[in-house]
């Protein structure tokens, strides 16, 4: 098993990723086709099970889709409490 801050360096990866990845996809929605391309849509099917649940809840608000916003925050919170739950494993009680 790797280290513990390595392991800790790759959720901090991922989520950064995550994060950069639904704004590509926000970038990609006001370009008419790009969702077409195979990379446009290789990043829809990446994000869309982060940004589904959070449009059902959330609907768009006069035609403005915030769902990429509370998204983006949903996954901060969620990479703290990843982070935090990984250093009290290594820490211990």
């Amino acid at each position: 098993m790797g280290s513990p801050v390595g392991l800790i360096s790759l959720v901090d990866y991922l989520f950064s990723l995550l994060y950069l990845l639904i704004i590509v996809r926000v970038l990609l929605s006001w370009v008419p086709g790009a969702l077409d391309h195979p990379a446009g849509y290789a990043i829809y099917r990446l994000t869309n099970p982060i940004l589904e649940p959070v449009r059902r809840l959330i609907p768009p608000l006069g035609g403005l889709d915030i769902s990429p916003l509370i998204a983006i925050v949903l996954l901060g919170v969620l990479k703290r409490v990843v982070v935090k739950l990984l250093i009290a494993l290594v820490v211990g009680p």
